[in-house]
């Protein structure tokens, strides 16, 4: 695996397990795209570096789960601020 790789697997996980946030929004803050984020921190971070592939993994599972109550508030905001600019 090509350096550069590895370095961006290892930044992206890093980043991931100390901030706690998506698979799309390390992608934002990195600028790439959601796919090589989760390529990085699911096929190669494991052969990098297993430890923290760890604790990405426990991070990810936490979003998984939660995945259908952020979306359930963001339809209830979305409505919520349509209703106020309607009245």
């Amino acid at each position: 695996m090509w350096d550069y790789i590895e370095d961006r697997a290892r930044k992206n996980g890093a980043y991931i397990a100390e901030t706690g946030c998506t698979v799309r929004a390390c992608a934002a803050h990195f600028g790439v795209s959601k796919s090589t984020v989760h390529k990085d921190v699911t096929q190669r971070l494991p052969l990098i570096d297993p430890a923290l592939s760890k604790r990405v993994q426990k991070v990810l599972g936490v979003n998984l789960s939660e995945r259908h109550l952020r979306g359930g508030n963001a339809t209830r905001e979305k409505y919520a601020k349509c209703k106020k600019s309607c009245e």
